[in-house]
């Protein structure tokens, strides 16, 4: 039934990229029009122009309002003026003001109830820097903007094949003297939190990634797993958390050692996602783990080299949207398996016989849990 479907708002990202390619070549495909209703934030004339350009079958409904998206059918809802013009391939300052525009329209839908997931088509990191926008990417962006104080956690995944980061859009050489103890033990927690709400393991395994080439060999090539990852791992560990490490990135994911675990944390970016996109990069998915929000992308970017050519896949795109539904029904099940917990089992101190006592515990009270 419609109002059971999952709104899904999609951000139109850089137009002079393979956004918009990858977006109609998605919904061409009736099937997607039944699995949930899709809203993109952007415009309609950059929209046809797209669609005529790339020869595409998909139709779309001009709306005004996320409220008004009808059943079956893919509806854009105008962010941009109508002078916006698309050069593909092009960098153009412009291009990123319209993205900027249709991710701030999205995000004020979803903080309004309208729509339910967001899944956000490629930017030019540079173009779209603004007042409005000086954060490094998406995912630091959407988390200061709708996080409610939580951090996130970028995830690249394909199946259950997951790589987490502790560091994420920054220079190498600030990795080393940002890469803690208590950075590493909080992006575990969000990992293992989000590996068993999101995706339903209810025993997570975690492989961690070194630093230093070798793990740093006993030190010989680096302290830093030694003196920060080790006792952050063992720490977790002693909070009975399953993660495991630090293993060279080198071995680990050359041996396939990495298909033993339900995620892989690396420690900066390129450790990571070099090997995820080289297994992975067609149809991966970015997924932003942690925040209140369910959002995903495309694992690859604005594609300028072959933007207008019809040749982007998208596989990836389409893999996005099934992930930020299955999460959000996931966190719904999940909420509805914690709404009525049992009370908790407990002895009273002060009472001398062992009769168990059934009833809700206060912070300050001196009971003493069994």
């Amino acid at each position: 039934m419609e109002e059971n479907k999952i709104r899904v708002g999609i951000s139109q990202g850089d137009i002079n990229g393979v956004g918009y390619e990858v977006i109609l070549k998605t919904f061409a495909d009736n099937a997607m029009l039944e699995l949930c209703t899709p809203i993109i934030y952007g415009s309609p004339k950059v929209a046809a122009y797209h669609r005529k350009s790339l020869d595409l079958p998909t139709n779309f409904s001009i709306i005004n309002s996320a409220s008004e998206a009808s059943y079956n059918k893919l509806s854009i809802i105008n962010c941009t003026g109508d002078e916006i013009k698309v050069e593909y391939s092009k960098p153009d300052v412009e291009a990123g003001k319209a993205a900027l525009s249709a991710l701030e329209k999205a995000l004020e839908d979803y903080r309004a109830g309208l729509i339910d997931v967001l899944v956000t088509a490629p930017i030019n990191k540079h173009t779209i820097q603004s007042e409005s926008f000086s954060f490094p990417g998406h995912t630091e962006y959407i988390e200061n903007a709708v996080g409610d104080g939580n951090k996130s956690l970028m995830i690249l995944m394909k199946g259950d094949f997951r790589v987490a980061l502790v560091t994420g859009h920054i220079p190498l050489k600030d990795v080393a003297p940002t890469v803690t103890k208590e950075l590493i033990q909080e992006k575990i927690q969000i990992f293992h939190n989000t590996l068993r709400q999101d995706f339903g393991i209810g025993s997570p395994r975690i492989a961690i990634l070194s630093l230093n080439p070798h793990a740093g060999d006993e030190g010989v090539i680096g302290m830093e797993e030694q003196e920060i990852i080790i006792p952050a791992i063992e720490e977790m560990v002693a909070q009975n958390i399953l993660c495991y490490g630090p293993y060279p990135a080198d071995g680990f994911m050359g041996s396939g050692n990495f298909t033993n675990f339900d995620g892989i944390l690396a420690m900066y970016h390129d450790q990571g996602l070099v090997a995820f996109k080289t297994v992975a990069m067609e149809d991966g998915v970015n997924f932003t783990a942690g925040l209140p929000i369910v959002r995903t992308s495309p694992a690859h970017g604005t594609a300028y080299d072959i933007a207008g050519k019809g040749e982007a896949s998208e596989d990836s795109f389409r893999q996005a949207i099934y992930v930020a539904i299955d999460v959000f029904r996931n966190r719904l099940r999940d909420a509805e398996a914690h709404k009525n917990p049992l009370r908790k089992q407990y002895y009273e101190k002060r009472d001398d016989s062992d009769k168990l006592k059934l009833d809700t515990i206060d912070d300050d009270s001196e009971h003493t849990l069994m």
